[in-house]
């Protein structure tokens, strides 16, 4: 039986109530001050509270306070007691988080009626906090499983990786890998899927195995145009899937030739990449690769368009997914991509582009240091 708390300064009052309540089969505690009630609220975990406004010492209203203002009293049903009638007072309580109100002289019938569907609000209420925990566990599990699959940081020559991967709190579809086509070629890519939950974490798991066991047919890896055109093809058949209904993505892919330390890249939807070179006593420059061209999944028959670019020593190439610059600010804009590769480009002068810098430079940009988004980038040193 859900526990009800009564509080109320006035023994006849509190008697009366006490003892209708208890003729319905309820277990009843009561208070005779908000203070005791306050404490007995957080011993007890009532499901419903009834309490008067008119007190010492501490009223109604701040007794509705501190329990709404407790996480673990979040679902407690508060119904007020009032002989107040004007409207601005029941204002005033339902802005302090009061569910509902009963007017003295209490009428028994209708604070019975009350009290079984703010029962019935309450019981809805846990469930539904109980939907949602489980919802957030099983998030928490399919990030995890999506970091598990994604390469560590490497530092080999001729080329150091570090990788970052940061899931928002309903995560979302980023992926990323780089793996070496032969001795000289490395692939780098990265992938984000269009909304959020398990069914965007599966289909950018899904691309990730694609693209990791080279399986698209009459498909040459090392020129990216090639790849985003059967990967085009392949995911066409997304719209009828139950988990990937009305699901796209983007993706950026490159290919390195250390020989020749030329880059080859296309990307599809996706923002660009971000290539800064520059000696240490020169102004770095910041390029941007992309092609534009739209997402995979979205219409068949797309022709992609392949760049080129040459890699000078001590370059630095980023890859990203737009978590990493698409951040709410306290005046209503945009942090931006421009921003973000100024700031880049600022690091590097100050020899300050340590990606766990880069990192906690985002997180003090976002609200409550919250993401929205799935954060995801690459940062690749060329020696």
């Amino acid at each position: 039986m859900t526990p009800i708390l009564l509080i109320d300064d006035d023994p006849t009052t509190r008697l009366v109530l006490k003892r209708a309540l208890q003729r319905q089969g309820y277990e009843v505690t009561a208070a005779d001050n908000g203070e005791d009630g306050v404490r007995l609220a957080r011993e007890l975990q009532p499901g419903l509270i009834v309490c008067d406004w008119m007190m010492p010492v501490m009223d109604g209203l701040e007794v509705c306070r501190q329990v709404k203002a407790n996480p673990t009293l979040s679902t407690t049903f508060f119904i007020l007691l009032t002989a107040r009638g004007a409207v601005e007072d029941r204002v005033t309580g339902l802005d302090t988080g009061a569910d509902e109100f009963l007017a003295k002289p209490i009428e028994i019938d209708e604070l019975q009626a009350r009290v079984r569907a703010g029962l019935r609000i309450h019981q809805l209420s846990q469930d539904l906090q109980k939907q949602k925990q489980m919802l957030e566990t099983e998030l928490l599990e399919a990030a995890g499983y999506v970091r598990s699959l994604l390469p560590s940081s490497t530092f080999d020559a001729p080329v150091r990786i570090d990788a970052r991967f940061i899931p928002s709190q309903q995560l979302g579809g980023d992926c990323y890998d780089f793996q070496w086509l032969d001795e000289s070629h490395l692939a780098i890519y990265l992938v984000d899927v269009s909304g959020h939950g398990v069914g965007a974490a599966l289909l950018s798991v899904s691309v990730l195995n694609v693209l990791r066991s080279r399986s698209l047919p009459h498909t040459n890896f090392y020129h990216p145009k090639e790849v985003l055109g059967a990967l085009n093809q392949a995911f066409q058949t997304i719209p009828s899937s139950h988990f990937y209904e009305e699901k796209y993505f983007t993706i950026w892919y490159g290919v390195y030739d250390t020989k020749n330390r030329e880059l080859v890249y296309a990307s599809a939807g996706h923002p660009p990449a971000l290539l800064i070179s520059g000696t240490p006593n020169t102004i770095p420059n910041v390029q941007q690769l992309n092609t534009p061209s739209l997402p995979i999944g979205m219409f068949p028959d797309i022709e992609y368009e392949s760049k080129r670019c040459f890699i000078e020593p001590s370059s630095q190439l980023y890859v990203f997914s737009d978590g990493v610059y698409e951040i709410p600010q306290p005046n209503d804009t945009v942090w931006g991509l421009d921003a973000f590769a100024n700031w880049l480009a600022c690091a590097r002068e100050r020899n300050s582009s340590h990606l766990d810098s880069i990192l906690e430079h985002i997180k003090q940009l976002a609200p409550n240091r919250i993401l929205d988004d799935d954060l995801s980038l690459l940062q690749l040193t060329f020696n």
